[in-house]
């Protein structure tokens, strides 16, 4: 059983938005800081709904193996 797509591109989007802030804060631009943290939270979203499209069809139940 696979990932749902939502968590692998919400991971990706998050861990963006973490070099976005951080090339923000180096280069002084408070916008492109901005938008990193917001493509943070996005990206932490997405991953929770593909979490919950997982949990719901039963491919990330922790207890299941248990």
């Amino acid at each position: 059983m696979s990932m749902d797509k939502d968590r692998i591109d919400g991971a990706a989007k998050k861990k963006m938005g973490e070099v976005k802030e951080a090339a923000g804060k180096v280069l002084g631009d408070e916008k492109m800081k901005r938008e990193g943290q917001s493509d943070q939270v996005a990206g932490t979203v997405q991953n929770t709904v593909g979490g919950i499209k997982d949990a719901i069809r039963g491919n990330d139940s922790p207890r299941k193996n248990h």
